[in-house]
């Protein structure tokens, strides 16, 4: 093991530590939890890394993401012509200039929402969540809703999630509701997956694979570090074993289509709403802030990332690079976050930095995802709102240190 894998393996001992501290250093957090944690972490991501069956399928997913952009790309073109990534009518003045992000790169959301539809009507889609389930109820000793929860932040949004066991959720416990919180801010969704993998790939070799691998690790993580925060209390109800099965949501797959068409140009919306604001409010904060102290928060960011950073296994001099990437996904959003990863041609990182940065942005640990969950899941539990509301920050730190776990774990098994 070279001197960087060593950091990264301490690094991930230390974040450990750090969600125990957080969390008041109890004492009612049994060891099977961290050690159920720390091992489906590592055995998931070096299975997927370094089993070669498993790396071939990490081909054959590059190839389904690149022919759904490929696909998209005829939609748009059809549609909006060479705004949509048609031939242009004048000659490209340099490389990626004929690009708009909203008519080229957002309508992905759209066919990835429809197609997720339809393999969750045909219930491939809920018999991965709930074998995926099994295993982290088993593992950690979740009630089934929790897990089930937990499991589908994988697949889906932090919202959809709990939507799938909102029967359940006024009776899980504050622990229950913070490890589902937690997951929700520390996975991505399946469509987003997609959209940030055509977006890396240039930097990333086998993007797509990666970011589920980051994805699929981060969920032991996520339980692990807020039980670490949040154990359950001896005044707590045993957790449910029966465990939440998915409920049917569409009644023919055409209804499927149509609405996972719908719930996309939602998503569509939103997220091109959400970085417009989120991305405005920043400048301007840094126009009144620069001037002032000479700093920005992507500087600020910087500094206090910069630990993080280091513990995931990234070498000093790259540190900072990587710790300002972290603070731009924090402030703004991971969206904008691999943006500039890709634009920038990787920010001069080494391919392992760059990969374990890649694995810590996978996660929607932002303000305004935030934001998003807590008036979704109080909607649906409006009686556990003051609870929700509560641990709504919390979860957003918890969510932090799960992805910046996730890289050093990555960071351990990968060779300098």
């Amino acid at each position: 093991m070279s001197a960087l894998q060593l950091q990264s393996g301490l690094g991930l001992l230390a974040l450990t530590a750090l969600a125990w501290a957080l969390g008041g250093f109890h004492r009612r957090t049994p060891w099977r939890v961290v050690v159920a944690g720390l091992g489906l972490q590592v055995l998931i991501a070096a299975a997927l890394l370094h089993i070669p069956a498993l790396r071939a399928a990490f081909g054959l997913l590059g190839s389904a993401v690149n022919a759904l952009a490929s696909a998209t790309r005829a939609g748009t073109s059809f549609v909006f012509g060479y705004l949509g990534g048609g031939p242009l009518p004048f000659t490209e003045p340099f490389p990626g200039a004929g690009f708009i992000l909203f008519f080229q790169g957002l309508p992905l959301v759209l066919v990835v929402g429809a197609l997720a539809a339809v393999l969750y009507h045909w219930r491939v889609i809920p018999v991965i969540v709930e074998a995926l389930a099994k295993l982290l109820t088993r593992a950690f000793g979740l009630g089934g809703a929790a897990g089930f929860a937990t499991a589908a932040n994988v697949f889906v949004g932090m919202v959809e999630a709990p939507l799938l066991v909102r029967p359940w959720l006024a009776r899980l416990s504050i622990s229950e509701i913070f490890v589902v919180m937690t997951a929700g801010l520390a996975t991505i969704a399946g469509n987003m997956l997609v959209v940030y993998a055509v977006i890396i790939a240039p930097v990333v070799p086998d993007a797509a694979g990666q970011l589920l691998t980051a994805s699929l690790v981060s969920a032991p993580a996520a339980v692990l570090v807020a039980l670490l925060m949040r154990p359950r209390l001896p005044t707590d109800a045993a957790p449910e074993e029966q465990a939440a099965a998915a409920p049917r949501l569409y009644d023919s797959t055409m209804e499927a289509l149509v609405r996972g068409t719908q719930d996309g140009l939602t998503l569509l919306l939103g997220i091109m709403a959400t970085l417009i604001v989120f991305v405005a409010l920043v400048a301007l904060v840094n126009m009144a802030l620069e001037p002032l102290t000479g700093l920005t928060l992507q500087n600020i960011c910087a500094v206090l990332f910069w630990p993080l950073a280091y513990a995931m296994g990234i070498p000093a001099e790259s540190a900072a690079t990587v710790a300002a990437s972290l603070g731009t996904k924090t402030v703004v959003n991971e969206f904008v976050a691999y943006l500039e990863l890709a634009q920038s041609g990787g920010l001069g990182l080494s391919e392992r930095s760059r990969l374990i940065l890649t694995y810590a942005l996978c996660g929607f640990t932002n303000f305004a995802s935030v934001g998003i969950m807590l008036g979704g899941m109080v909607a649906m539990c409006p009686e556990r709102r003051a609870d929700i509301v509560k641990l709504g920050l919390p979860a957003l730190g918890a969510a932090t240190i799960a992805c910046c776990m996730t890289g050093a774990v990555v960071g351990m098994l990968t060779s300098p």
